[in-house]
C-alpha cells in the first residue's frame, strides 16, 4: 500500500471502461473510492460508494466532490464518428458543462489533486502528436466539437493554476483505449469494440469503415489506468500523452481480431463511410520519463477483450452516454 492508501478518491464515469479499471486498482491500493455516474448502480464496483448523478448540474458535482482528497475526472461522451458529425451539440454542450462544473466543484471543495481526462481529439492532423504543439493549430475537422470542448477543459485547468495557484491539476490525453467494458452498443461502439462486436456476432462480410490504411495508436485499458494513477501521484502538471507511441494500420487490427474468431469472415472495406484522420500516433516520451511503459501487447489485449465480450455479450453491456472519449 502506498500513495492511495486511505485516501478519499472520486472517479467520475467510474462505471465505464477506464473508470472501472481505475476503481478496481485504486481499491486494491487501499483507497476509499466514490463513483459517480448516470448508469445503473449495478455497474459500479461493489466495494465503492456509488452516486447516481447528472454532472451537467453543478450542485451534483459539488455533492460528488465533497470530502474527497483526489478526483479522477474520466466521464466523457463516447460516440462513433458518424454520430459525432450528425449530433455535435449532443457532444459539445454536455462535455463543456460537466468538465467546467466538475473542476469548479473540486476547487470549491478544496480537493488536493485533480486529473482531467482530455482526448487525442484535441490535436490537429500530424505525423506524430506532441503535447506542446496543440495550441499552434486547430483540432481536426473530424473531432472539431469534441476536440474544442476538451481543449476548454485544459484551458480551465491552466486558468486555475494562474489565478488560484492550484498546480496539482494533471491533464492526460489518451490514445485509442480499448478493453473489457468498452462500449459495444451498435450505435455507440467505435474502433476495436465495433469490430469485435461485428466479428464475434457473425457479420459476414465484416464491414470496416475506410480502406484499412488509417493508422491508430492503441492502448489496453489497464495500462491506461496505471498511467493515469502514476500521473496524479507524481502531481505532473503539464499535459501528457498516454498511449503506446506505436501506430498500427486498421487492417492489422482487423487481422488480429479475425485470428481470434471462428469462422473467419470476409472483410469489406467501405470507403463511403467516415473513417476519421489518416494517422493518429502519440509521442509518449513524457509518460515514459515517469517510468511508465505499456505491459499488455496489442495481440494479448485484443484476445482478452474478445474473451470478455464472449462471456458477456448476452448481458446488457451497452454503456450509457457518459463514458470515455478515446
Amino acid at each position: 500500500m502506498g500513495f492511495y492508501k486511505d485516501k478519499r478518491i472520486l472517479v467520475t464515469g467510474g462505471t465505464g471502461m477506464i473508470g472501472k479499471s481505475l476503481v478496481e486498482k485504486l481499491i486494491k491500493e487501499g483507497g476509499n473510492v466514490r463513483v459517480v455516474s448516470i448508469d445503473d448502480p449495478s455497474r459500479s464496483n461493489p466495494e465503492s460508494e456509488f452516486i447516481k448523478a447528472d454532472l451537467t448540474r453543478y450542485e451534483n458535482c459539488e455533492k460528488a466532490c465533497h470530502g474527497m482528497d483526489y478526483v479522477f475526472h474520466v466521464a466523457g461522451i463516447k460516440v462513433n464518428t458518424r454520430r459525432a458529425k450528425e449530433n455535435p451539440a449532443s457532444v459539445f454542450v454536455p462535455t463543456i458543462l460537466f468538465n467546467t462544473n466538475m473542476m469548479e466543484a473540486a476547487k470549491q471543495c478544496k480537493v488536493e489533486r485533480y486529473l482531467y481526462t482530455s482526448s487525442v481529439g484535441v490535436y490537429s492532423p500530424a505525423e506524430v502528436f506532441y503535447e506542446d504543439e496543440v495550441w499552434k493549430s486547430f483540432p481536426s475537422e473530424n473531432d472539431k466539437f469534441a476536440g474544442w470542448a476538451k481543449r476548454m477543459g485544459e484551458l480551465q485547468a491552466e486558468a486555475y493554476k494562474i489565478e488560484y495557484g492550484w498546480d496539482k491539476i494533471s491533464i492526460v490525453r489518451p490514445s485509442n483505449i480499448y478493453g473489457p467494458y468498452d462500449t459495444f452498443h451498435p450505435e455507440k461502439a467505435m474502433g476495436v469494440a465495433a469490430l469485435i462486436r461485428a466479428a464475434v456476432d457473425g457479420q459476414n462480410p465484416l464491414v470496416a469503415y475506410g480502406d484499412g490504411t488509417q493508422i491508430r495508436d492503441f492502448l489496453y485499458v489497464d495500462d491506461a489506468a496505471e498511467a493515469m494513477m502514476l500521473v496524479l501521484e507524481k502531481g505532473y502538471n503539464k499535459p501528457i500523452n498516454i498511449g503506446s507511441g506505436v501506430g498500427h494500420p486498421m487492417k492489422d487490427i482487423i487481422n488480429i481480431i479475425l485470428d481470434n474468431v471462428n469462422p473467419r469472415p470476409e472483410v469489406f472495406f467501405d470507403t463511403s463511410k467516415p473513417s476519421g484522420d489518416k494517422r493518429r500516433v502519440l509521442d509518449t516520451e513524457r509518460i515514459k520519463s515517469l517510468g511508465w511503459f505499456p505491459e499488455v501487447s496489442l495481440e494479448e489485449g485484443i484476445k482478452r477483450t474478445i474473451e470478455w465480450y464472449n462471456r458477456n455479450k448476452d448481458k446488457d453491456i451497452s454503456q450509457n452516454q457518459y463514458n470515455v472519449l478515446s
